[in-house]
């Protein structure tokens, strides 16, 4: 098995009050399936995401992102001596490994995953899988330096108006060390800033994207399993985008790519 590039998105998982009503809106939603004997959602029955029942009720009910480590204790103090915190210090999973959660600068949680057994996402990039991350900041340099000397994060600040987007749009897509400067085809993500159409109370946070067949049609069946639209429908150069809460609240985006040009 080839070990992930550090820092690269490995896995994702949302822990829910109710797991059984998040089966049920996922299930129907993505169309995955679940492993009886472990807490993991299954696409054609590859691993793809991971659906815990929440211990905590004072912990916000939210899709957490891992970032593939080598050594989460190493990778823990870089992060601490960069200006991050560590909100939960490593800990063995079992056959899933070692995990941690940490925050950058600007407060947004993620976490660290050393594999063991497995190695996270069996899939990702296709219809129901993830295929995505961005991390919402308002503290957008602070973010930046942080992931590039924790990661070492290969930046490269998009075009406003390539992206169809009004002028001082700020927008940074990553890409991993060892890629080439501006080759969008190793990106995995990027990093937003959370501006004043944001409700005030919004901290920093990861936001997770999972690829649909037709956007509309994933906004129209979350209403209907119990969810809600967060931010509606939008086109963009990468393909139509919304971003949406489930039946408890968790909140993530959904992608449908673009279809070729003559429409098939």
């Amino acid at each position: 098995m080839a070990a992930r590039t550090e820092g690269t998105p490995c896995w994702v998982d949302a822990q829910l009050p109710d797991l059984e009503a998040g089966k049920r809106f996922y299930g129907e939603l993505f169309g995955w399936t679940f492993d009886p004997q472990r807490d993991e959602a299954l696409l054609d029955g590859r691993r793809v995401a991971g659906l815990l029942p929440k211990r905590d009720g004072r912990m916000p009910t939210t899709w957490t992102l891992y970032l593939a480590t080598r050594d989460a204790g190493t990778l823990s103090t870089r992060i601490k001596a960069a200006g991050g915190q560590m909100v939960m210090e490593p800990y063995p999973v079992g056959p899933f490994g070692v995990l941690a959660l940490a925050a950058d600068p600007g407060g947004a949680v993620f976490g660290l995953r050393q594999a063991g057994d497995d190695d996270g996402f069996e899939i990702t990039n296709e219809p129901g899988a993830f295929c995505w991350m961005e991390v919402y900041t308002r503290r957008p340099e602070a973010v930046d330096t942080f992931y590039a000397t924790v990661f070492g994060y290969l930046g490269r600040q998009t075009d406003a108006e390539e992206e169809g987007r009004d002028e001082g749009f700020d927008y940074r897509v990553w890409s991993p060390p060892g890629s080439r400067p501006g080759d969008d085809s190793a990106a995995f993500g990027g990093r937003a800033v959370i501006t004043d159409d944001f409700p005030a109370e919004m901290p920093g946070h990861v936001l997770v994207y999972f690829v649909v067949h037709d956007c509309d049609e994933a906004c129209a069946t979350t209403v209907r399993l119990g969810g809600r639209v967060a931010t509606p429908p939008f086109d963009t150069p990468h393909g139509r985008i919304a971003v949406l809460h489930d039946n408890q609240g968790a909140r993530f985006a959904v992608l449908a790519e673009p279809k070729p040009a003559d429409g098939s």
